[in-house]
């Protein structure tokens, strides 16, 4: 039996831009909202723009962002100038026939467009309306503006990363966009609910920078149970457990394995390494053994974690030496046969094409897109049993819904849709109109 999806009949307004914005409504359309990206050819989003992500071969333009267009699969999209009059009625009627409106803009621009909560609310006492402004909606510094980095560094992860005595490292992704995307469609969903059960829409106002907070992890206990600052002066480099010398009290790491660290493995790529960690003795005895029980392993110092830790160096600098004999794929097949918690280090490369887990689970999904080609874009990291959370369509070109939105959805007459296009509310009238737009608008 065939069931839909599990958001088959809710519609979504989208106003995001950038990154965070974008991957939250993103989650919502593979899950099968009906997800209607709103744009203004003069105002590209950031990442309609950006042409490094343009594939080998293809033209640059609006339509061949790969970002853009794995960032906005299974969505529609329209063009409307909310800044006319007719722009701006045209949005409220869509806000009125929606369930969920979201934008990741500063905390200052839907209330200077005129459709804050207030105004959502009275056009449409069930929206749910998703803010994820870098600082939220209120405090002092609201109106302040951040991007996803920036957050990190006021949020207290970029502090913690790095290298003992060395400067912050920041982190290789903006990890917070992500983060904060997928806290956006939670709590989107989390609304959805309580509007199900009780009829009443409301104000969802995420703050970027505090997600990142509430990603610090242990680090917040040693300030409120220990009295101290996080701070990374002697916290151990990869993922050791324990900073040799250091007392662990000072370590919000605690005794809890070694060895665990990323080891140099045969071959001479960046990314030939491999991570192995032991949490038990019984672990450690089973490495011993895979590695052919060399005579520095097999003393009896090292039997205990105790030891181990005192040692680390030393331990490290053994395993290192017999990885840098293996492939990091052979090598991890034969720690995982023999117990051994081991994994290696993959490059993007590695994930998209060579990876058989990720295959077997459709994690790339092959889409063909009419500007961008035959593309691989990420799908959900999760399976339902009952239902699909697939990607069915490419990210759509600019304006390409428009026309279907105005006349099915609002009830425009193909006149008036004619009349929007040429009185600048539905194009610019002085910016020529893609063949795909000129072929719906016939």
């Amino acid at each position: 039996m065939a069931f839909p999806r599990p958001l088959a009949g809710v519609r979504v307004v989208d106003f995001t831009w950038v990154r965070a914005g974008p991957w939250s409504a993103r989650w919502m359309a593979i899950f099968g909202a009906d997800v209607i990206k709103v744009e203004w050819p003069e105002r590209l989003d950031s990442f309609r723009r950006n042409q490094s992500t343009v594939p080998p071969g293809v033209e640059e333009g609006p339509n061949s962002s790969g970002m853009f267009a794995d960032l906005h699969v299974n969505k529609r999209a329209i063009t409307l100038n909310v800044r006319m009059p007719k722009g701006m009625e045209l949005i409220q009627r869509l806000i009125s026939v929606s369930d969920i409106v979201i934008e990741n803009f500063s905390s200052r621009v839907m209330q200077r467009w005129g459709l804050g909560y207030d105004e959502m609310e009275k056009l449409n006492p069930a929206i749910i309306y998703v803010s994820m402004a870098g600082l939220g909606h209120t405090g002092r510094d609201h109106a302040q503006t951040t991007m996803g980095p920036s957050a990190q560094a006021l949020s207290g992860l970029t502090y913690l990363s790095g290298l003992p005595d060395e400067p912050p490292a920041g982190w290789g992704w903006s990890y917070l966009d992500d983060t904060g995307g997928m806290y956006g469609a939670m709590t989107a969903l989390t609304a959805l609910r309580h509007r199900d059960a009780t009829g009443q829409g409301q104000h969802v106002d995420l703050s970027q920078m505090t997600v990142g907070v509430s990603l610090n992890g242990s680090a917040i206990l040693d300030r409120t149970i220990n009295g101290r600052p996080s701070r990374r002066e002697g916290y151990p480099p990869g993922n050791r457990t324990v900073w040799p010398g250091a007392p662990t009290v000072n370590n919000y790491r605690g005794p809890t394995a070694v060895p665990h660290n990323a080891y140099r493995t045969l071959g001479d790529g960046y990314n030939d390494w491999c991570v192995i960690a032991c949490q038990s003795d019984d672990e450690w005895s089973a490495l011993v053994q895979v590695m052919g029980s060399p005579g520095w392993a097999t003393d009896e110092r090292l039997r205990s974690l105790a030891e181990r830790i005192r040692c680390q160096q030393e331990v490290d600098d053994g395993i290192e030496a017999w990885t840098l004999t293996m492939d990091k794929y052979k090598l991890t097949a034969a720690c995982q046969a023999a117990g051994v918690r081991a994994m290696p280090v993959q490059s993007s490369e590695d994930r998209v094409e060579h990876d058989p887990q990720l295959a077997h689970r459709g994690m790339y999904t092959p889409i063909s897109h009419p500007v961008v080609g035959d593309r691989k874009v990420q799908n959900a990291p999760f399976k339902l049993s009952k239902t699909e959370t697939d990607i069915r369509g490419p990210a759509p070109l600019i304006g390409e819904h428009t026309v279907d939105v105005m006349s099915d959805l609002l009830g425009m007459s193909r006149e008036e849709v004619a009349t929007g296009f040429d009185d600048g509310t539905l194009w610019p009238t002085d910016m020529p109109r893609f063949d795909y737009v000129e072929e719906t608008l016939r």
